[in-house]
Formats: C-alpha cells, sequence, structure tokens
C-alpha cells in the first residue's frame, strides 16, 4: 500500500515558506515525510534549528493525523517533543509518524526523525478532530 512520496505544501503559509514537506502513506496507520536541511533551517550553531524541527513534526504527524481519520481537518491539541541528535546543511531529514489511536473526537500518535540511519528527535502528540469549519 506504500505510496510515492508526494509535495504536501500546496497552498501558501508557514511549511510552504519554509521549502515544503514531502508526504506519504505507508499503511493505514503508519506514515513517512521528509525535508531538506538548506542554510535557512540552520541555528547559529550551524545545526538544524530546534524549532523547525518541531515545525516539521507538527507538520508531518498533523498530515499523518489527518489522512488517518478520513481526510478529517484536525489541529495539534499536545506535542511533546524530544530532542535527541543533530542535523546538518545538506541533510535529509526522514519522519515516520504511527497512529496509536483514533477516538470519535482525537488522534493519538508518535513520531521520530532520522537523518543518516541516526535517530534525531521523537514525539507523541494528540490532535483534536475538526467537526466545524473554525473560520
Amino acid at each position: 500500500m506504500s505510496e510515492k512520496f508526494k509535495q504536501i505544501s500546496v497552498r501558501s503559509g508557514f511549511m510552504k515558506y519554509n521549502g515544503g514537506i514531502l508526504f506519504r502513506r505507508i499503511s493505514n496507520l503508519e506514515f513517512e515525510f521528509k525535508v531538506k536541511i538548506d542554510e535557512n533551517k540552520l541555528n547559529s550553531a550551524g545545526i538544524t534549528h530546534g524549532g523547525y524541527i518541531c515545525s516539521v513534526i507538527d507538520a508531518g504527524a498533523g498530515a499523518a493525523a489527518h489522512r488517518a481519520s478520513k481526510n478529517t481537518n484536525c489541529v495539534t491539541i499536545s506535542l511533546d517533543v524530544k530532542f535527541i541528535g543533530v542535523s546538518k546543511l545538506g541533510d535529509e531529514i526522514i519522519g515516520f509518524a504511527k497512529i496509536q489511536k483514533i477516538t470519535n473526537s482525537l488522534v493519538f500518535l508518535n513520531c521520530y526523525l532520522k537523518s543518516k540511519s541516526k535517530l534525531v528527535a521523537s514525539a507523541s502528540g494528540v490532535w483534536k478532530k475538526m467537526t466545524k469549519k473554525i473560520f
């Protein structure tokens, strides 16, 4: 069932402005996403900025929650990120999200990011399924 990676940052917004994110479904409960690190994503120490890492996780895991909940719009309620390793200029970061549970109103998942087969960050989060437009 594994799909090819597709760009999901097609509308204007934060992730499109920051280079976009490629995403694919592996199974009904497992998803992958990836980004390439350029100079704009580095901090003053020359490694990928932690805020960007959080944004990649939020975007990739949020897309996983959206797809796993039959394309229902989802918003992040909580996101617990643990920074474990580093990535640098030119690295490709690959994220993996696994849905743990879906209820009538929430999606629970775990996620991790790797670069060059080394763990960069892990996360767990909860997304709220939106039944009404918020704007």
